[in-house]
Protein backbone atom coordinates (compact mmCIF):
# COMPACT_ATOMS: atom_id res chain seq x y z
CA UNK A 1 0.00 0.00 0.00
CA UNK A 2 1.16 3.19 -1.27
CA UNK A 3 0.83 6.38 1.49
CA UNK A 4 1.13 9.83 1.67
CA UNK A 5 1.42 11.81 4.04
CA UNK A 6 0.67 15.44 5.78
CA UNK A 7 1.82 16.20 9.11
CA UNK A 8 1.47 19.55 11.96
CA UNK A 9 -1.38 21.03 9.24
CA UNK A 10 -2.40 23.30 11.41
CA UNK A 11 -6.46 24.83 11.04
CA UNK A 12 -8.13 27.34 13.14
CA UNK A 13 -11.87 25.87 13.62
CA UNK A 14 -14.87 26.18 16.38
CA UNK A 15 -14.40 22.98 18.63
CA UNK A 16 -15.48 22.29 21.74
CA UNK A 17 -18.31 21.87 24.49
CA UNK A 18 -18.05 24.94 26.46
CA UNK A 19 -19.46 28.02 25.63
CA UNK A 20 -16.68 29.84 24.88
CA UNK A 21 -15.88 27.17 22.67
CA UNK A 22 -18.73 27.98 20.09
CA UNK A 23 -17.59 31.59 20.04
CA UNK A 24 -13.57 31.44 19.85
CA UNK A 25 -11.60 29.26 17.03
CA UNK A 26 -8.87 27.23 18.25
CA UNK A 27 -5.81 25.89 16.43
CA UNK A 28 -6.12 22.31 16.07
CA UNK A 29 -3.40 19.60 14.85
CA UNK A 30 -3.60 17.51 12.10
CA UNK A 31 -1.60 14.94 10.78
CA UNK A 32 -2.74 12.58 8.08
CA UNK A 33 -1.75 8.88 6.67
CA UNK A 34 -3.54 8.70 3.52
CA UNK A 35 -3.55 4.86 1.29
CA UNK A 36 -3.28 5.91 -2.80
CA UNK A 37 -6.04 4.28 -4.66
CA UNK A 38 -3.67 2.82 -6.60
CA UNK A 39 0.29 3.06 -6.93
CA UNK A 40 -0.16 4.03 -10.94
CA UNK A 41 1.25 7.53 -10.02
CA UNK A 42 4.56 5.85 -9.10
CA UNK A 43 5.13 3.92 -12.57
CA UNK A 44 3.90 7.12 -14.64
CA UNK A 45 4.78 10.12 -12.80
CA UNK A 46 1.80 11.50 -13.78
CA UNK A 47 0.05 14.21 -11.64
CA UNK A 48 -3.39 13.06 -12.58
CA UNK A 49 -2.43 9.49 -11.32
CA UNK A 50 -1.91 10.68 -7.63
CA UNK A 51 -3.77 12.45 -4.91
CA UNK A 52 -3.70 16.17 -5.06
CA UNK A 53 -2.02 16.74 -1.56
CA UNK A 54 -3.17 20.55 -2.23
CA UNK A 55 -6.96 19.42 -2.58
CA UNK A 56 -7.11 17.48 0.48
CA UNK A 57 -6.05 20.53 2.69
CA UNK A 58 -8.15 22.64 1.07
CA UNK A 59 -11.25 20.24 1.68
CA UNK A 60 -10.48 20.47 5.24
CA UNK A 61 -10.04 23.70 5.43
CA UNK A 62 -13.44 24.77 4.01
CA UNK A 63 -15.26 21.75 6.16
CA UNK A 64 -13.23 23.10 9.21
CA UNK A 65 -14.44 26.67 8.40
CA UNK A 66 -18.14 26.12 7.69
CA UNK A 67 -18.30 22.96 10.75
CA UNK A 68 -18.71 23.29 14.07
CA UNK A 69 -17.81 19.64 16.25
CA UNK A 70 -18.16 19.04 20.13
CA UNK A 71 -15.48 16.62 20.33
CA UNK A 72 -11.94 15.68 18.19
CA UNK A 73 -13.45 12.22 17.92
CA UNK A 74 -16.64 13.77 15.60
CA UNK A 75 -13.94 15.93 13.66
CA UNK A 76 -11.48 13.22 13.25
CA UNK A 77 -14.46 10.81 11.69
CA UNK A 78 -15.33 13.68 9.83
CA UNK A 79 -12.37 14.29 7.94
CA UNK A 80 -11.44 10.62 7.52
CA UNK A 81 -14.99 9.75 5.73
CA UNK A 82 -14.40 13.20 3.64
CA UNK A 83 -10.85 11.24 2.54
CA UNK A 84 -12.50 7.90 2.10
CA UNK A 85 -15.23 8.81 -0.11
CA UNK A 86 -13.70 12.09 -1.95
CA UNK A 87 -10.46 11.17 -2.78
CA UNK A 88 -10.93 7.01 -2.92
CA UNK A 89 -9.00 6.28 -0.66
CA UNK A 90 -8.97 2.36 0.83
CA UNK A 91 -7.42 3.92 4.23
CA UNK A 92 -6.95 6.87 5.89
CA UNK A 93 -5.17 7.45 9.74
CA UNK A 94 -6.52 10.94 11.01
CA UNK A 95 -4.78 12.53 14.32
CA UNK A 96 -6.44 15.72 15.08
CA UNK A 97 -4.54 17.20 19.05
CA UNK A 98 -6.01 20.71 20.92
CA UNK A 99 -2.92 22.46 21.44
CA UNK A 100 -1.85 23.71 25.18
CA UNK A 101 -5.84 23.04 25.95
CA UNK A 102 -4.79 21.82 29.47
CA UNK A 103 -2.02 23.56 31.76
CA UNK A 104 1.01 21.88 31.55
CA UNK A 105 0.03 19.55 28.17
CA UNK A 106 1.31 20.45 24.96
CA UNK A 107 -0.90 18.79 23.21
CA UNK A 108 -4.14 16.35 23.72
CA UNK A 109 -6.06 14.29 21.16
CA UNK A 110 -7.10 11.57 18.98
CA UNK A 111 -5.70 9.30 16.51
CA UNK A 112 -8.17 6.80 13.95
CA UNK A 113 -7.83 4.71 11.52
CA UNK A 114 -10.92 3.58 8.84
CA UNK A 115 -11.47 1.95 6.08
CA UNK A 116 -13.74 2.14 2.90
CA UNK A 117 -15.76 -0.40 3.05
CA UNK A 118 -15.34 -3.71 1.38
CA UNK A 119 -11.84 -2.86 1.16
CA UNK A 120 -8.75 -4.92 1.91
CA UNK A 121 -6.07 -2.34 2.81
Amino acid sequence: MDIIFLQELKVKTLIGIYPWERNIAQTIQLDLEVAMPTSQACQTDNFEDALDYAFIVQRINETLSQKHFSLLEALAEHIAQIILKEFKSPWVKVSVAKLSAIRGVKKLGVCIERRLEGSSA
